[in-house]
């Protein structure tokens, strides 16, 4: 765990600087606006310890996958989304001697990530190894109110030296990724100018043929001596640069401005692609950095409005949650529903930028509640779209009859994931699935949605595990083999609760939705069953499954096993290994790990979180009381769920606990596995934690709800969340909760089991 970051409620702030942390750093400053995103790598030339990243939404390379013991079904390709144009490109030359910050002498630095704004700051004064006194001061953002702009403002001041000065600014497109095979590159060059003209590079990814765009244009301003400077125009392979030229003297200042368009075939035609990204570059000049900045905080202002949560005189915990929603938005906003939420983002490489199942299971709800219920259905579509894919990854692995197994991680619906014991069996992913459609609907109440898209992917998720359980004879029930749970501590195991239980519910779900079809939109139900072929013998198969599921349970306990199997392990809490052993996967062997009793994250305690309401609290508290002292939290997942779940049992200690885990992870780096990224679809969770955690929201009757369980560490803690066209606030105090209405229309909500009447003022209860 570190602590060299500054606590600021609106600010993320390294006041020192810390080279050994400068990875983790580029990470957690990393800015972005859900179409592209870049770390916070230093302008200039750096040679310390970095991990260099521009990213594009949506944009992916299929790397090699094949391995030796390859069998039938198993990916092609591990998709990644390519290391892009590095657009911040700016060296400093004084007489020949170039800036580096990893060889200069650092009196002063400043690095500020500003949230409310969206705005990277940088400033920096050092010596350079001829003792040249200099000072850079960086702005830069990636515009939230034009998708494609990306803007820096850099300043160069002198407090010594008078002397040559040249600034090299640059666009490379000759980038790799650093855990590429072999270190093969994505890129391959179609065309590029640098001149009066125009300065741009393209380029087009190898096997997938991207054509993505960089163009800049730029201004610079002259404080102090001459004002004189001259341009120069260079090239290289997948690179064009812009030589500056002129003289600095004591206390003289150079004010740089670069403004960059990156844009991708993804959105433009080929042919329209150059000529547009050029005018728009054009424009950004024109308009200007602070105009251009003015707009982009103008848009974060709007969505601030909404996602925002207030916590009152805790800065720490302040801190956190508005880093974990700033990190969302910057990730995915909505905007373009081909695209899906990384776990990384576009802060690292880590994961390939792919969709995985954290968004249907934890970044869904945090969408439904901060912005249209649009961009959630979206979210659902994405997958309805990948349907067809989906069944073709089944039929690879043997199934039949439309049977879908949605992949563990993708691109565009094939599985590209290269690890077997997750390819072929953490299969518990297509419960996820399942689980956000009903999600979804019962948040908005929209069913005309099982009629329009989820039916059709309800049942062929339904077929899946209808086919993938087998009956034992030995039990007299319906078991599941060979899975993996979401502990991915356990590999290959039989009849893991969690990966029973939830095949149990899809089935009983696709049931019901089927029905709600048949009863309310029978003209599209007659439809539906003639295009997938669907017969009432299956309704019947999933009903004698559902009634015959093994669900495994150790009676003397009175809990739900993990797995089969499960006790026959040295059961030893994680307050009984060393601090030399944790983080477990970094310092065992994978032997070792997979024959301890320790998880990895929330398994048992993911099922009761997802279904809470179906489990007694005596249950539920057993199977905390067991689970949670075994868990490693090595997931990022996991924390939050076990916060939610610590609430809801008046752990108030233990919730505060694990909410703070979950909101610090990266920015404290929790699991010494920032450098590579931030923790982004895990960040949903901390928001989680508040909202269906310590507010305890839900939907009950069609009727939101809350039961306010404020830790006894805050004063006040306030959120809004839009409901079915309607925007309700909630302020939660020691004393009192408040519910306002910000809307146009009355509305029916339940504070603490008593329903109220809640007219567009405040009523306190």
């Amino acid at each position: 765990m570190k602590d060299y970051l500054v606590k600021d409620n609106w600010r993320i702030i390294e006041d020192q600087y810390h080279a050994e942390y400068n990875q983790i750093s580029e990470s957690i400053f990393s800015i972005g606006n859900g179409q592209m995103g870049q770390r916070a790598n230093f302008e200039e030339s750096y040679t310390g310890n970095t991990l260099q990243g521009n990213y594009i939404g949506g944009v992916y390379y299929p790397d090699k996958t094949r391995v030796g013991w390859w069998k039938n079904g198993y990916p092609e390709y591990f998709a990644k989304v390519p290391n892009a144009c590095d657009w911040i490109g700016i060296r400093i030359l004084l007489d020949q001697e170039e800036v580096n910050l990893a060889t200069s002498d650092i009196k002063n630095f400043y690095r500020e990530l500003d949230m409310k704004r969206g705005l990277l700051t940088r400033k920096v004064e050092f010596l350079t190894p001829k003792g040249r006194h200099i000072s850079i001061e960086s702005r830069r953002f990636c515009s939230m109110a034009d998708d494609e702009i990306g803007a820096i403002e850099y300043k160069v001041k002198s407090f010594n030296y008078s002397g040559g000065l040249a600034l090299v600014s640059s666009l490379d497109f000759d980038v790799k990724n650093s855990n590429a095979n072999y270190d093969e590159k994505f890129w391959d060059e179609d065309q590029q100018m640098s001149s009066s003209e125009a300065i741009y590079v393209t380029a087009k990814t190898r096997k997938t043929d991207f054509l993505c765009t960089a163009n800049m244009n730029h201004t610079l301003l002259i404080k102090g001596g001459k004002s004189d400077y001259y341009f120069d125009y260079g090239n290289g392979e997948k690179y064009v640069e812009v030589f500056i030229s002129g003289e600095i003297v004591p206390d003289g200042e150079w004010v740089y401005h670069k403004y960059v368009n990156i844009s991708s075939s993804r959105n433009h035609t080929n042919e329209e692609l150059q000529v547009t990204a050029l005018a728009k570059s054009r424009a950004a000049k024109a308009q200007g950095f602070k105009s251009l900045l003015n707009d982009h905080i103008n848009a974060w202002s709007k969505i601030w409005d909404t996602a925002d949560i207030v916590i009152k005189d805790d800065v720490t915990a302040q801190q956190g949650i508005r880093f974990n929603i700033f990190q969302l938005y910057q990730t995915y906003t909505g905007k373009d529903s081909r695209l899906n939420i990384g776990p990384k983002g576009f802060t690292g490489e880590k994961y390939g930028g792919s969709t995985y199942w954290d968004t249907e299971a934890y970044c869904l709800p945090f969408y439904l509640s901060t912005t249209d219920e649009s961009v959630a259905r979206n979210l659902l579509i994405y997958r309805h779209n990948q349907l067809d894919r989906a069944i073709e990854n089944a039929e690879k692995l043997g199934f039949s009859n439309g049977a879908a197994l949605y992949p563990m991680v993708t691109m565009n619906g094939e599985e590209c994931h290269n690890e077997w014991e997750i390819t072929f069996e953490e299969i518990h992913r297509n419960g996820a699935i399942a689980y956000a459609i009903y999600d979804y609907i019962k948040y908005t109440g929209d069913k005309d949605y099982l009629a329009s898209h989820g039916a059709e992917v309800l049942v062929a998720i339904a077929r899946f595990w209808a086919q993938r359980v087998n009956f034992s004879e030995a039990k007299q029930q319906y078991v599941i083999l060979g899975v993996t749970g979401p502990n991915e501590y356990e590999n290959n195991v039989n009849n893991n609760w969690y990966t029973n239980y939830i095949a149990s519910w899809c089935m009983e779900y696709a049931a019901e939705s089927l029905a709600y079809i048949e009863g309310n939109h029978n003209e599209v139900y007659g439809k539906i069953i003639s295009k997938i072929n669907f017969s009432n013998s299956e309704l019947e198969k999933w009903s004698d499954i559902r009634s015959k599921m093994y669900l495994p349970k150790d009676e003397s306990r009175g809990i739900f096993l993990q797995q089969d199997g499960f006790l026959d392990k040295d059961i030893l809490p994680v307050t009984d290994l060393s601090m030399v052993d944790v983080p477990i996967n970094q310092k065992w062997s994978w032997d070792r790990i997979l024959r301890s009793c320790y998880i990895k994250q929330a398994d048992v305690l993911q099922g009761i979180y997802f279904f809470v309401d179906k489990f007694d609290p005596k249950d539920i508290r057993r199977n905390y009381e067991f689970y949670e002292p075994l868990t490693v939290h090595e997931s990022s997942l996991s924390p939050c769920v076990h916060s939610i779940l610590a609430t809801k049992l008046g752990m108030n200690d233990k919730a505060y606990e694990m909410y703070l885990r979950t909101s610090r992870l990266d920015l404290d780096d929790y699991n010494n596995d920032t450098e590579d990224g931030c923790h982004i679809t895990s960040m949903a969770g901390t928001w989680l934690a508040i909202v269906r955690g310590f507010a305890g929201m839900s939907v009950e009757d069609d009727r939101l709800s809350f039961t306010p369980r404020l830790p006894q560490q805050w004063a006040e803690v306030s959120f809004k969340t839009n409901f079915r066209g309607q925007l309700i606030e909630l302020i939660m105090r020691k004393d009192n909760n408040e519910v306002k209405n910000h809307s146009y229309r009355p509305i029916k909500v339940i504070l603490n089991k008593i329903e109220i009447i809640v007219e567009p003022v405040a009523v306190t209860i």
